[in-house]
């Protein structure tokens, strides 16, 4: 992108912060950047850029089987009152690890008809590496070999650990 030129308002203003300012090498010092002539039409304003939408992504248990649980079991769990039959714990695993982990567990709690598993990832936080996990439990739960065996997914009670995990409540055989 080139420089910008400095209006004639700005050069003054650059002119006045230097003024008084002793350069450490003076056969270094930089000339004075020349104003920019005012425009002789109104200036036209950017244009913003247009945004791409992102690429569909494959749907989440959740939002295809919203409505599968009934009231009571809803209830239940949005108090904390259900027992998960089986918790599943994603902390300190690469994504890898964690994928490959998830699947087995999953794997072991239908084969046992479990009805209830709380997934923990960890808070999804902003930064680099952190909630990569509990970003990804979504697509690979909607991409696993169990995916039609998922009633619901749920945001689980402080109890069960709240905003780090969730209940995935699974359906009877």
């Amino acid at each position: 992108m080139p420089a910008r030129r400095l209006s004639a308002d700005e050069t003054a203003l650059w002119r006045r912060v230097v003024a008084d300012v002793l350069p450490l090498r003076p056969s270094e010092m930089p000339a004075a950047p020349e104003p920019v002539p005012p425009p002789s039409q109104t200036p036209v304003p950017p244009r913003l850029p247009v945004r791409q939408p992102a690429p569909a992504l494959p749907a989440r248990p959740a939002a295809r089987t919203a409505n599968t649980l009934d009231a009571s079991w809803d209830r239940r769990l949005a108090r904390g009152m259900a027992a998960p039959d089986r918790i599943i714990d994603l902390h300190g695993h690469t994504l890898a690890s964690a994928h490959l982990l998830l699947e087995e567990a999953l794997g072991r709690a239908v084969a046992a008809g479990d009805r209830l598993v709380v997934i923990v990832a960890g808070k999804d936080r902003p930064g680099p590496g952190r909630g990569a996990i509990r970003r990804e439990v979504g697509h690979w739960l909607a991409a696993s070999r169990f995916a039609s065996r998922i009633a619901a997914i749920r945001a689980a009670h402080p109890r069960h650990g709240g905003a780090g995990a969730f209940y995935v409540v699974l359906r009877r055989s």
